[in-house]
């Protein structure tokens, strides 16, 4: 792979980098600590045509590739990972979904706000018994009328309690295994049965709720139905491979926040007369870190450049996502390492940097999943 920023993707990139350091970084820490959804900076995200970033202009979106976009995203990651995952879910999950696999008419109607930034979106799959797991999910949706009457539960929804559109999985056919599921899109505020039982109260990843949802009795007519019956699980799996891409870019956003905090810490802290990045294991401690940084950035742009030319991408987006988060993890442990005892303590953005660094190896294909579609490539 050959890849250059173009002048026009570096201008883009250099816009949301400039956004961050000057909107978010300032109060990435008030967000950690409130733990509330961040409303003013995703409008102003949604000003900028930030929330819509991959989607043709015709829908309301800004049309980036998949370079420009999970490299903006990596942008927004590095001021908050909570923002990061906000975006992601948005976009890469229900956006995504209703641009692949809805008609006209629902990309018309659902897709252009959400692309917009004037609806937020959510992605509702994941269920207590059924995370890796999906055919074991237990939400059904029966055929009443003209439409779908839905029962169940989800867990784990990012934009869960504040999203305006839904894209919801359920069972159309409970004996059909994976090819029983279907999806559907839900807007919660018209759509009597959508029933928010509360959010997480998560290590990290602050700022964007992560809810525990209900259905009971909920009805949805036949044209909000994404495709055909059946055809849920499959969409699905094609939507998390390319949101592989996204997490792999929030994770070295993360990453590269630790390396940058620790790299200044380090020449400003001094210990025997002189600053700690004079010392040898220090600096190899810096150079690992940046090593590391950039190889998860190069193997997620390999992914992405797959999935632009149309090339079956999915062990490399499995391979950027493994990689990317992982590396986030170490990266930012050895950032709280250079701080020693003050990258314990909240006085540092360091330990928060760890906390939401963990998430990226279990939502969106954990690591172990991910291993497994590796091998199933390499051994086919």
């Amino acid at each position: 792979m050959e890849f250059r920023f173009t002048d026009e993707q570096r201008q883009i990139v250099e816009m949301v980098a400039e956004f961050v350091d000057d909107e978010v970084v300032p109060i990435a820490d008030e967000i950690d600590h409130e733990d509330e959804f961040p409303r003013e900076l995703v409008d102003e995200l949604a000003e900028l045509g930030l929330m819509g970033m991959p989607f043709p202009e015709e829908y309301g979106g800004a049309g980036l590739d998949y370079h420009a976009y999970p490299a903006a995203l990596e942008e927004i990651s590095r001021g908050s990972g909570g923002l990061g995952t906000i975006v992601a879910a948005h976009i890469s999950l229900a956006g995504n979904m209703l641009y692949e696999f809805g008609d006209e008419s629902q990309k018309e109607e659902f897709l252009t706000p959400v692309a917009e930034g004037t609806d937020i979106g959510a992605f509702a799959l994941s269920e207590a018994g059924a995370g890796s797991d999906v055919p074991a999910m237990d939400t059904v949706a029966e055929r009443e009328g003209d439409g779908y009457r839905i029962n169940g539960g989800k867990l784990w929804i990012s934009n869960g309690s504040v999203a305006d559109t839904v894209t919801l999985f359920a069972k159309t056919d409970r004996d059909a295994g994976s090819k029983g599921i279907s999806s559907f899109i839900v807007r919660p505020e018209a759509d009597d049965g959508f029933i928010v039982e509360g959010t997480e109260d998560k290590l990290g990843d602050k700022g964007c709720p992560t809810a525990e949802l209900r259905f009971d009795d909920l009805w949805i007519p036949e044209d909000r139905r994404l495709g055909e019956e059946g055809e849920g699980f499959v969409q699905a799996l094609k939507t998390l491979n390319g949101g592989r891409i996204t997490i792999a870019a929030r994770s070295i956003g993360i990453a590269q926040a630790a390396l940058d905090e620790a790299t200044t810490y380090s020449q400003d802290r001094e210990q025997f007369d002189q600053p700690i990045s004079d010392f040898q294991a220090i600096q190899h401690k810096l150079a690992d870190m940046d090593t590391k940084t950039r190889a998860a950035r190069l193997l997620m742009h390999d992914a992405a450049d797959k999935k632009i030319r149309g090339e079956n991408f999915i062990k490399e987006a499995a391979q950027a996502k493994l990689y990317a988060s992982e590396i986030s993890r170490e990266v930012a442990n050895e950032g709280i390492q250079i701080h020693g005892g003050y990258g314990y303590t909240k006085d540092f953005p360091a330990e928060r940097f760890y906390r939401d660094a963990k998430l990226n190896e279990i939502y969106e294909g954990t690591s172990e999943v991910l291993r497994n579609t590796i091998a199933a490539k390499l051994l086919d």
